[in-house]
């Protein structure tokens, strides 16, 4: 069985995802076996908040040029969009990045 921090990998803090901290909408790259049940209650057990809806992608990766012919690409990675609840406070991670 894997713990909460294994499921949640890192934070996603780009200009997009961070257009959405006003609307309590979080983007984090979670391991590619977690299902929805699994991240929302990690992100509410790490960050002690309620999530209203989770929304996950499969990224794929993209493909890179390491020569002529050798083509190779970046790892497949799974992309995470939590939304908290009204009530819920905030996530205290993203506060000084906007």
């Amino acid at each position: 069985m894997k713990s909460m921090y294994d499921i949640i990998i890192r934070p996603i803090i780009t200009e997009q995802s961070m257009e959405h901290t006003d609307l309590k909408k979080y983007v984090f790259e979670v391991a590619p076996d977690a299902n929805k049940i699994e991240i929302k209650a990690a992100v509410e057990g790490i960050f002690g908040v309620k999530v209203e809806k989770v929304t996950t992608l499969n990224m794929l990766g993209k493909e890179k040029r390491t020569g002529r012919y050798p083509a190779g690409h970046r790892k497949n990675w799974k992309k995470a969009v939590v939304k908290l609840t009204e009530d819920s406070k905030t996530i205290e991670f993203f506060e000084g990045m906007v």
